[in-house]
C-alpha cells in the first residue's frame, strides 16, 4: 500500500474509463499511488471495464447515490487503509493525468511561512492554466460563487466548482464523517466550510480537456436549475453551522 490514493468516481463512463486507466497505469511517474474506482451504480459497463485492470480496485454501489456520496466512500477507505493523502479526478478524461503529480507536489511542500495546504484545487483559470471554453451561464454561476466565498471566507477562489483535487488526512478524515460531507453537489459549501474551520486551502493551475464522451452530472436543463437553487441554501446552512460552533475540526487519535 502506498501513501497516496487517487479516488475516481464514475457513473456511466464505460467510453472513457478505460483510456483513462491505460493512461494512469502506464505512467511510471505515478508509481506512488494506488487507484480506487468507486462505481456508483453505472448502468453500462463501467465495473466490467474496469475490472480489466488488475492493479486498479473497484468499490461498486448497488444504488446510484449520488457523486458526493461516491466520493465520500471513498473517504472512508482511504481513512480505514491508513493513506496519507488523496487525490480525486474525475472518470470522463477532462482531468490531464499530468496535474496528479502537481497536486501531490503542492499537498507535500510549504509555503513560504511553512505552511502546507489541507486542500489543493486543480484550477482552469490561471494564466498558465490549460483548459477548453466554457458557456456563459456557467462563467456567470461560477463568478457567484467566487463573489459568496470571497465574502463569507475572505478568501479568493478562482475555481470552486473544480473537482479536480487534493485532500490530506485532516481534511479527508473529516469529510468522511457522517454529514460532513454534502452527498449531491460538494463544491463552494466545502470550501466555505473548510475554510471557515481554518483548513488551508490552495489553488494551482491546471489542464483540462473538454469531454469527448458520456454526459456530465449537470447536463440538461432540470439538474444545472436544482443545482443553482440547491447551492446557495447549502451554503448557507454550512455557514451557520460553522459560524455556530455545530462543527469542528477533529483530532486523529493516535
Amino acid at each position: 500500500m502506498k501513501d497516496v490514493l487517487l479516488i475516481i468516481p464514475a457513473f456511466n463512463e464505460e467510453a472513457s474509463i478505460g483510456d483513462l486507466l491505460d493512461k494512469l497505469t502506464e505512467d511510471k511517474s505515478l508509481d506512488f499511488l494506488d487507484i480506487l474506482v468507486i462505481n456508483d451504480a453505472s448502468q453500462d459497463t463501467t465495473s466490467y471495464v474496469v475490472k480489466e485492470y488488475p492493479n486498479v480496485e473497484i468499490i461498486s454501489h448497488i444504488f446510484n447515490l449520488g457523486y458526493g456520496s461516491a466520493l465520500q466512500l471513498g473517504y472512508k477507505y482511504a481513512v480505514r487503509h491508513g493513506y496519507k493523502y488523496i487525490i480525486q479526478i474525475d472518470a470522463d478524461g477532462q482531468h490531464d493525468i499530468c496535474n496528479i503529480n502537481a497536486l501531490y507536489k503542492s499537498l507535500t511542500t510549504p509555503d513560504t511561512d511553512g505552511k502546507i495546504p489541507d486542500i489543493v484545487i486543480g484550477s482552469r483559470f490561471f494564466r498558465s492554466s490549460v483548459s477548453f471554453p466554457i458557456s456563459g451561464v456557467k462563467k456567470l454561476s461560477i463568478g457567484f460563487f467566487r463573489w459568496i466565498i470571497k465574502k463569507t471566507t475572505g478568501q479568493a477562489i478562482l475555481d470552486p466548482t473544480s473537482g479536480l483535487q487534493g485532500l490530506d488526512r485532516s481534511a479527508f478524515l473529516y469529510y468522511s464523517v457522517y454529514q460532513n460531507f454534502d452527498y449531491d453537489y460538494p463544491d463552494a459549501n466545502m470550501i466555505i466550510q473548510m475554510l471557515l474551520m481554518g483548513y488551508k486551502v490552495k489553488e494551482i493551475p491546471s489542464v483540462m480537456h473538454i469531454r469527448t464522451a458520456g454526459k456530465s452530472m449537470h447536463s440538461g436543463i432540470i439538474k444545472p436549475m436544482v443545482y443553482m437553487l440547491t447551492m446557495p441554501l447549502s451554503i448557507l446552512a454550512v455557514y451557520f453551522r460553522t459560524r455556530h460552533g455545530k462543527q469542528k475540526r477533529l483530532v486523529e487519535w493516535q
